[in-house]
């Protein structure tokens, strides 16, 4: 049994009853079940209709997501999430090198490298090379005046901690930012790479090992362990290359506003809804958010 859970966003909630059961009915689901009026709805359906992808991009014109995802095991006990354009709505390095005025080169670097067309690792090297010398006091600037939390982010962590769920932030970018949005949000712990300073100055370089897609999936084998859980009763979320590892291991791997070369490879793709979209797929309806 499979289901499927039709979400808008949520500043806009627009889903059309009508659409629902239009939708329902071609595909022989049982009733439909609103998680949120005007906003999100589930139906149970036997297999996947051939037509599920034609549907999906059909549905995008109408700032539509549609999700297919087993009816099994949806409430997951461990939520994996990347950082940069995920939990936050901007990519850290670009603001760095915004203010250390090579941001436009820095962002088309950051942009390739997260559509898959660089090596990771060497465009995190180069990007990092060029803000060598930036004062460190940036960073506390960055985060207090540039860095802003992905809409529905507090309540997707709140919720499913709320339910027994642990809580990891993954990062290809520093532990000076991470470190800062876990603890605002909520997440048990996190991972991420190191900036290297001397003398109150960015040294141009980064720790290693450098912490990139190889990296992510070694969180989720690590945690799956400690948790005595299997890869089914994980979430990851992401939107670069760097995350198609856990992507593509975890349970249910959600690409959030992803690059097309990421949203590409991913059965999960949400473009219109915001974090609590993970909520949605996972069956909880608004009335059950702990709103954080």
């Amino acid at each position: 049994m499979l289901i499927v859970t039709l979400l808008t966003a949520p500043a806009r909630p627009s889903l059309d009853p009508a659409l629902v059961e239009s939708l329902r009915n071609a595909w022989g689901g049982g009733d439909a079940v609103w998680l949120a009026p005007d906003e999100a709805a589930e139906f149970a359906i036997p297999a996947e209709p051939d037509t599920a992808g034609a549907t999906w991009k059909e549905l995008q014109g109408h700032g539509v997501d549609l999700v297919i995802s087993p009816a099994e095991n949806r409430k997951k006990r461990l939520l994996l999430a990347d950082m940069d354009s995920t939990m936050i709505q901007q990519e850290c390095i670009d603001e760095l090198a915004d203010e250390a005025g090579v941001g436009a080169r820095v962002a088309d670097i950051t942009a390739r490298a997260m559509n898959g067309e660089l090596d990771f690792e060497g465009a995190l090297i180069e990007r990092v090379g060029l803000l060598k010398g930036l004062d460190s006091a940036v960073i506390e600037s960055v985060l207090a005046h540039r860095i802003t939390l992905m809409p529905g982010g507090k309540t997707l962590l709140a919720t499913m901690k709320a339910n027994g769920a642990y809580a990891a932030l993954v990062s290809g970018g520093f532990t000076a930012f991470t470190s800062a949005v876990a603890a605002q949000l909520g997440f048990d712990m996190n991972r991420a790479n190191t900036l290297l300073i001397e003398d109150g100055k960015l040294t141009g370089d980064v720790g290693r090992p450098i912490l990139g897609r190889e990296a992510k999936v070694q969180a989720l084998d690590d945690l799956t362990k400690k948790l005595e859980i299997a890869d089914a009763d994980v979430i990851a979320v992401g939107d670069g290359a760097n995350d198609l590892g856990m992507l593509t291991r975890a349970g249910l791997g959600v690409a959030l506003h992803a690059k097309p070369a990421v949203a590409a490879q991913c059965n999960v793709r949400v473009n219109h809804g915001d974090l609590t979209a993970l909520l949605y797929v996972q069956g909880y309806s608004r009335e059950s958010f702990v709103l954080g």
